[in-house]
């Protein structure tokens, strides 16, 4: 489901195929609620209207917006397809056993506006259409390719295999994510809030890399983290160069290159 007449026009205006559309009679006078109901009824989209009472019980906020669209499960890029590919500055992004909703579809935002190939959820990562991941995606659910795979560990082999560097996000002792270059083709693997990546699947993963933090926090939540590293790889897209120094030695030289530059 999505909930709101901007999630429902970013739906629109991705080509997804509402299947209908349920209005309450708070809406009948909202011109953005009254826009994406004509949109959808030109392209043959049912709109019910609802009674008073009816949406509040089916949507799964405690103050809904007014407009709800059903839609379908989006489809998963093809294997072999370009989001699959090993192209210059590709990015794919894993999530591993991440369970919150609201940073899985932060995870999704910050994806699509960086412009990654891909975002994979893992393991027992939380469905990507729960309605607080679709609602915190902001729409980017709709525009970055999506898919879902039960086996992390058979996802990294399938990734190597494809030629995609693989690497884990770890909160202390890997690589700087500002010193590699991230026109390589690259998969990161992204952990659980609470215990980041299984050891296991981290040993089977090419490298890691770490985001130094000069403050005293102990680690960035998952969100934050991705977004951090999906921007750097779009900075060197853009023409940027890989940062000069390493955090291997503790990092104490690569926070004075971020204080006062190269």
């Amino acid at each position: 489901m999505a909930e709101g007449a901007e999630l429902i026009r970013c739906a629109l205006d991705a080509d997804i195929p509402v299947e209908s559309i349920y209005v309450s009679p708070d809406g009948a006078d909202d011109r953005g609620v009254l826009e994406v109901c004509r949109r959808a009824e030109a392209g043959g989209v049912r709109v019910f209207p609802l009674a008073a009472g009816v949406l509040e019980r089916v949507a799964d906020t405690v103050t809904p917006q007014p407009v709800l669209a059903v839609l379908p499960m989006l489809e998963e890029p093809a294997a072999g397809s370009e989001p699959w590919s090993a192209r210059d500055g590709a990015l794919v992004v894993v999530l591993v056993d991440v369970r919150d909703p609201g940073n899985a579809g932060t995870v999704l935002r910050a994806a699509d506006a960086s412009g990654s190939a891909l975002v994979v959820y893992a393991g027992d990562s939380v469905d990507p259409y729960n309605p607080k991941t679709v609602r915190s995606s902001a729409g980017s659910l709709f525009h970055v390719p999506l898919a879902v795979r039960p086996d992390p560990r058979a996802l990294a082999t399938e990734l190597s295999s494809n030629g995609f560097r693989t690497l884990a996000t770890v909160v202390r002792d890997g690589e700087d994510y500002a010193g590699l270059d991230w026109i390589v083709p690259t998969a990161v693997f992204l952990g659980n809030e609470s215990s980041g990546l299984h050891p296991e699947l981290s040993a089977a993963l090419s490298g890691s890399l770490a985001i130094p933090m000069a403050g005293r926090a102990e680690s960035l939540n998952v969100g934050v983290a991705c977004a951090v590293i999906c921007f750097e790889a779009f900075r060197q897209r853009r023409g940027g160069s890989a940062a000069p120094r390493s955090i291997a030695d503790g990092g104490t030289d690569r926070i004075d290159y971020l204080r006062h530059g190269s």
